[in-house]
């Protein structure tokens, strides 16, 4: 993740190569660093220097490189000439690379060549059955052509190789809500829970999910982990608040007339409605009146 420190610097960077005031390596150099996209930039700025023969023989062997970074920008933007010459120029230096064997598949789907680059990605993993890039590359080309089931699938077998990668995860989970698939994406949250378990939005992703599934034990895990979410944040999480409200209330539905069930305490929601007003006094009074009606109609207010 980008610091706020690091966001700054790049934008007065660029600011400053934008105006003509120099620094367009650094600049590039500080884009690959953070990983962001700024393909627009990138592509404008690395191509000039590849088309200055001083600028790039100053690189040294940093021209590749740029070369590489140049080619994924150029396909990002659709400039999909710039994009092969800067790939031929890579396969000529490095003939035998695996690297630019993932580019060259890249820029196959950049045409919409999906059959072409599901073959090369198929060859390449032959000799490289661990390459990251690549399972992700299939996952990414299943998504482009709107085959969710298949995307699902790569996911999955990716996830059974590399079954630490969060955000893999996270993907798959939200392409589950996407497609009200709820139990497997509860399974998805469960996963990253567990390898990351003070990442307050797992947390409050995890009990949303429970809380759609619904019934008795889904919305007493949920209000837990809204409260969890709600504990990381330091009680300033708005939606865990609002979702202690509403499992309590439905819980309350569910449990009235059943003497053997485990009736709620009233402190958690209280609490929960209390820091609610509060917020709303301070960032929305306007909504204050609505908010007081909707607890109301939860029989918390």
């Amino acid at each position: 993740m980008v610091t706020k420190t690091e966001e700054t610097q790049l934008t007065n960077l660029e600011n400053q190569v934008e105006n003509g005031g120099g620094g367009a390596w650094e600049y590039l150099c500080l884009v690959r660093k953070l990983k962001v996209r700024r393909s627009d930039k990138v592509l404008k700025h690395g191509f000039a220097i590849l088309n200055d023969s001083k600028k790039r023989s100053s690189l040294g062997p940093e021209e590749w490189i740029l070369h590489e970074q140049v080619a994924i920008a150029a396909m990002d933007c659709q400039c999909l000439d710039v994009a092969k010459d800067c790939i031929n120029a890579l396969q000529k230096r490095f003939p035998e690379s695996k690297r630019v064997g993932r580019l060259e598949g890249m820029l196959l789907e950049a045409k919409g060549s999906w059959a072409e680059a599901e073959k090369a990605y198929s060859s390449l993993l032959e000799d490289t059955p661990f390459d990251q890039v690549i399972h992700k590359r299939r996952v990414a080309m299943a998504k482009a052509q709107g085959n969710i089931s298949e995307a699902i699938e790569w996911l999955n077998k990716y996830l059974d190789i590399f079954m630490a990668d969060s955000d893999a995860w996270r993907e798959l989970a939200e392409i589950y809500v996407s497609l009200q698939m709820y139990k497997q994406a509860a399974f998805c949250y469960e996963e990253l829970i567990l390898s990351q378990p003070v990442v307050p939005v797992y947390h409050l992703a995890y009990a949303d999910v429970l809380y759609t599934l619904g019934g008795l034990e889904n919305l007493q895990t949920a209000k837990k982990y809204y409260a969890s979410t709600i504990d990381l944040t330091g009680g300033k999480n708005t939606r865990a608040l609002f979702g202690i409200c509403l499992c309590t209330s439905a819980i309350v539905q569910l449990t009235k007339g059943k003497n053997k069930v485990e009736k709620e305490s009233p402190e958690l929601q209280y609490l929960a409605a209390t820091a609610l007003e509060k917020d709303y006094k301070q960032r929305a009074s306007d909504k204050l009146p609505l908010l007081t009606s909707t607890l109301r109609s939860l029989k918390i207010s």
